[in-house]
């Protein structure tokens, strides 16, 4: 099961399973029992985050792009014919595996309640895997 919940609510050990914090910045003061993971390379980068907290972008600009992100060809794959890295697609397929076997929980900063955080676009990717 994929979950998402923000690095700040109460950890819930029963219910949390593999607790991910996916943004790009761990933040200052984050006490690294928060989470299990820091997977930086799975948050928006710095460009994108930045163009959506100053509402250069809307919603549904900043969506279409961090899922393009999620699955960016990268310089690797000019050195590798045979297998493509294709972004993220390993990771991405790991933690729908995972998520099929237990619990995952992606975390990042944005308080429990809001709507518009790419880790429920990130989880919306994951879920698709399934």
């Amino acid at each position: 099961m994929i979950r998402t919940k923000s690095v700040h609510s109460s950890i819930e050990p029963k219910t949390d399973g593999l607790r991910l914090l996916v943004a790009r910045f761990r933040g200052r003061g984050l006490p690294k029992d928060r989470y299990d993971v820091w997977m930086p390379n799975l948050g928006p980068s710095e460009e994108l985050l930045r163009a959506a907290q100053e509402g250069a972008i809307t919603w549904a600009e900043f969506k279409r792009r961090y899922r393009a992100e999620l699955f960016e060809s990268g310089p690797i794959d000019d050195r590798n014919r045979t297998i493509r890295n294709r972004g993220q697609k390993f990771t991405l397929r790991l933690l729908t595996e995972l998520g099929k076997r237990g619990t995952v929980t992606l975390m990042c900063h944005c308080p429990e309640d809001a709507s518009q955080c790419h880790r429920h676009v990130l989880a919306s990717v994951l879920r698709q895997g399934e």
